[in-house]
């Protein structure tokens, strides 16, 4: 067990090489050119994908996933000075415990098909600040979902289901994993999201101090 070395590597590549049926196949009409030559990152996560399914096509959208534990670093993935919030939310989120929905950090597997989306939006709202809308998830109850969620998808794009790239009211979605609280260095409160547009999908983190809308769903889990 462990990482693939690199004559494996240069192993699996050949027997690949020398089994496709390169014939069967137009490089035009499959579009190659865009889809693999000109998006070579995209293609290279589902390569990958293929591989970790031992070389088997992935068909239909898959149901439960496995959570990558113990990976989620703000500062590597983010930046220098960034790190999860610690204590109260008006405290200087340095000292206390991390400001994790420890429910959904609990979580080694995941069934998507059990994920919700919710807003926390009351009837007659079209707007909600980001803090005020945390306090209500957090009253709802719901399971909030967190970083290590959100990495284990950004690294397995395949994963996310197709209609989470459906936009909302005709604007784009931001799917948030408020399961955990970031803090930057200048005492920002925020969490992260991913959202669909322009052929592939991006992240972003949004302070919690602004206004979140209808387009903005938490993903989370009945609890």
């Amino acid at each position: 067990m462990g990482p693939i070395t690199i004559d494996q590597s240069h192993s699996v590549m050949a027997t690949l090489a020398v089994n496709t049926e390169w014939t069967g196949i137009d490089f035009e009409a499959s579009g190659l050119q865009d889809l693999i030559v000109r998006n070579p990152k995209e293609a290279g996560r589902q390569f990958t994908a293929f591989l970790k399914n031992g070389g088997k096509v992935l068909v239909g959208e898959p149901k439960v996933i496995t959570i990558n534990r113990g990976r989620f670093n703000p500062a590597e993935f983010i930046g220098s000075g960034w790190t999860i919030w610690k204590g109260p939310a008006d405290g200087t989120g340095l000292d206390g415990d991390e400001e994790q929905d420890t429910r959904s950090t609990a979580l080694t597997e995941l069934d998507l098909i059990k994920v919700q989306q919710v807003t926390m939006l009351k009837s007659g709202e079209n707007v909600v600040n980001g803090e005020e809308r945390l306090k209500r998830l957090k009253k709802d109850g719901r399971i909030r979902l967190d970083a290590e969620v959100f990495l284990t998808l950004w690294q397995n794009q395949l994963l996310i289901p197709e209609s989470w790239k459906e936009k909302i009211n005709g604007n784009t979605r931001y799917i948030f994993f408020d399961g955990t609280v970031l803090r930057y260095s200048l005492g920002n409160r925020c969490v992260l999201c991913l959202y669909w547009v322009g052929g592939r999908w991006r992240w972003r983190v949004r302070w919690l101090d602004v206004d979140w809308f209808a387009g903005d769903p938490s993903a989370v889990l009945a609890s």
